[in-house]
């Protein structure tokens, strides 16, 4: 497995061990991580704390260019958030790990000019399966349900 998405996943198991949804993501620049995170709505009371939100903001302010030659790597398909905040910054390039248990704005992104791969990840899909399962009703507040 690529050592990004395993660092995606890794931000995601952090999130549920902290009580919170299990969704992470990194963002790399020139092959390393310059920002990571995970959703931490529950544990920050926060609105906006996705995964992709968590860990474009703890990758602090980067110059335009940085953010067109990124990759950002998530475990869940992107929200129309996070979507946003994709083109907002013109990340060209996003890695999910699945998008089985939630399809997010992956046509917006493509139709804007976004290199989207879906890995179909069994490890990302049995973490939120089992999450969904757990705690319905945390989820769909999370997705705006």
């Amino acid at each position: 497995m690529d050592v990004f998405m395993q660092a995606a996943i890794d931000e995601a198991q952090l999130g549920r061990e902290e009580g919170g949804i299990p969704i992470g993501s990194v963002l790399v620049h020139n092959n390393q991580i310059i920002g990571r995170g995970h959703n931490r709505r529950v544990q920050k009371g926060s609105a906006i704390l996705h995964g992709e939100m968590d860990a474009l903001e703890n990758a602090g302010r980067q110059p335009a260019g940085v953010y067109r030659e990124a990759t950002l790597y998530t475990t869940l398909s992107p929200c129309p958030m996070c979507s946003g905040a994709i083109l907002l910054y013109g990340i060209k390039r996003v890695i999910v790990g699945e998008n089985q248990t939630f399809m997010g704005e992956e046509a917006l992104l493509k139709k804007s000019g976004v290199d989207v791969q879906v890995l179909h990840n069994d490890n990302c899909v049995k973490m939120m399966r089992d999450f969904i399962q757990d705690s319905p009703e945390l989820w769909n507040e999370d997705i705006g349900v």
